[in-house]
């Protein structure tokens, strides 16, 4: 039997998942990236540096956003394949010198949200993505695509929503802001939820209540039991996308734009998830709309 996903009942936050400060190989502080991102409608921000794992708890700075624990790991797996692997979450006892697979199993055992970034970039395949059962998946990541237009995770992310569609799809900038990767404010995601707090981001996380984007909005999701009924921002597409070649669509090149829509929702397909696409040819992604009960 299968759950349908979102409640957007709450407020909408936005907040970026994946970015580097001077503690690791970024150009700013946590200080100077909390006042840019906050001035940008930001919310909340993870850390996420290279192999440093951080301890909010022991910040006793004021800032204008709420900062959230997190670190990246690198290396290879057993097959040789090499990973960059976004941990969402308070991890402790972490030491490169102990490896990369040493790092994410003890991430996984402290319970950190597994997120896969970059796919593309690092030359993962289907196959890699699915070996060692991430939470989720970068569909976008911003300074990959500036580098080398590798920054798209989708069939990645489609080849796992394959297998387990509660899967996470999240949008990032992997900020650093030094000159050789200056990008920031092109790929976020939006949770909804009662209130800004780190547990409450994070559990909206955990259960797939957000949206990530690079421009376009959400501002409601329902399910009615036969169609899924969205109200947005402008757009000029909205697609239903399924397995394979199955999809739906909505809204035409004679330069309309919607802001509301509703689609059936074909409950034979494996999984869902809802696409926009504005008048700029920027866009927007659901999670599956569904995950299984035993999920």
């Amino acid at each position: 039997m299968k759950q349908f996903r979102y409640c957007t009942s709450g407020q909408w936050f936005k907040g970026n998942t994946h970015l580097h400060s001077t503690a690791s190989d970024g150009g700013k502080t946590f200080t100077e990236l909390a006042e840019m991102y906050a001035g940008a409608g930001y919310e909340f921000l993870f850390r996420t540096d290279h192999w440093v794992p951080s301890d909010t708890s022991l910040d006793r700075e004021t800032y204008p956003l709420l900062w959230l624990d997190g670190i990246e790991l690198d290396g290879q797996d057993t097959t040789g394949a090499s990973y960059h692997v976004v941990c969402l979450g308070a991890v402790h006892d972490i030491n490169p010198d102990n490896g990369f697979m040493a790092g994410l199993a003890a991430a996984r055992e402290q319970g950190a949200l597994l997120i896969l970034a970059h796919p593309h970039w690092c030359g993962n395949t289907t196959d890699d993505c699915l070996r060692w059962q991430f939470d989720g998946v970068e569909v976008y990541n911003h300074v990959c695509q500036w580098m080398n237009g590798k920054g798209s995770g989708l069939v990645h992310w489609n080849g796992a929503l394959k297998v387990n569609p509660a899967t996470l799809a999240l949008a990032v900038d992997d900020t650093h802001l030094v000159p050789e990767h200056p990008g920031w404010n092109g790929g976020w995601i939006v949770v909804n939820t009662d209130a800004c707090t780190p547990r409450k981001i994070m559990e909206a996380i955990r259960s797939g209540n957000f949206y990530s984007s690079c421009g376009p909005e959400i501002h409601s999701i329902a399910w009615d039991g036969n169609d899924v009924h969205l109200t947005t921002s402008p757009v000029r597409f909205v697609r239903l996308v399924g397995p394979d070649y199955r999809g739906m669509r909505r809204g035409s090149f004679d330069g309309s734009l919607i802001t509301e829509v509703r689609i059936p929702v074909p409950m034979d397909w494996q999984y869902h998830c809802v696409e926009l696409e504005d008048d700029t040819g920027r866009r927007a992604w659901t999670n599956a709309l569904f995950t299984d009960m035993a999920n």
